[in-house]
């Protein structure tokens, strides 16, 4: 298991996706640690990032100037399932994890990514990295007091940003869901109107 260097990560000239794609944990944390001991500050957060907005992109901005390094936890494709598709009763993620990761790639205020995936604790990625500054946003529904107070032994600070833009993926989902009934309903009074004779000029 070979650590990734660091020009690899750091360097805008060297930066690739292989070696800043870290789903596997144990090479994560020594990454972590190596990239700690050279005096990076590490930064951390975590979400979906089902199809990908300006939002997300001021976001990831705003949580990288609290640092040097920013690690971003993807949710896998399952634990997406998990804590989304109840909010709007759609399935999700629309985009799959491995397109989802892509795009964080290209992000430039993006460093690291790794996965987080279905699992006992939703806190289990901030224990292994430990990061000197956890960023959290506003939004989070599922991250109550209780969750906040462990976090807090885990990791120097605990920051929160708000939503950066006026949209967000649900929002975006329930307007195409909105805008889908309405074409539809739409075309079923023209079907309607052409067999019946209703509603026609005639």
């Amino acid at each position: 298991m070979k650590l990734p260097d660091v020009k690899s990560i750091v360097t805008s000239r060297e930066r690739n996706h292989e070696s800043r794609y870290i789903p596997n944990h144990e090479l994560l944390k020594k990454t972590v640690e190596h990239l700690r001991e050279g005096g990076y500050k590490i930064v951390l957060t975590q979400g979906v990032y089902d199809l990908l907005h300006r939002g997300h992109v001021r976001y990831l901005e705003g949580a990288k100037a609290s640092g040097d390094i920013l690690i971003v936890g993807v949710d896998s494709d399952e634990l997406t399932r998990q804590r989304k598709s109840s909010i709007t009763g759609v399935p999700r993620p629309f985009d799959p994890l491995e397109d989802r990761v892509e795009m964080l790639l290209h992000t430039r205020h993006v460093d690291i990514v790794t996965v987080r995936d279905v699992g006992p604790k939703i806190e289990a990625l901030v224990e292994l990295v430990q990061p000197d500054i956890l960023i959290l946003s506003e939004t989070t529904k599922d991250i109550g007091p209780e969750h906040i107070k462990y976090l807090k032994e885990h990791c120097g600070e605990i920051k929160r940003l708000a939503a950066q833009a006026d949209t967000s993926t649900t929002a975006r989902i329930r307007r195409f869901m909105m805008g889908g009934a309405s074409t539809m309903a739409e075309e079923i009074m023209e079907v309607i109107a052409r067999h019946t004779g209703l509603g026609s000029s005639e």
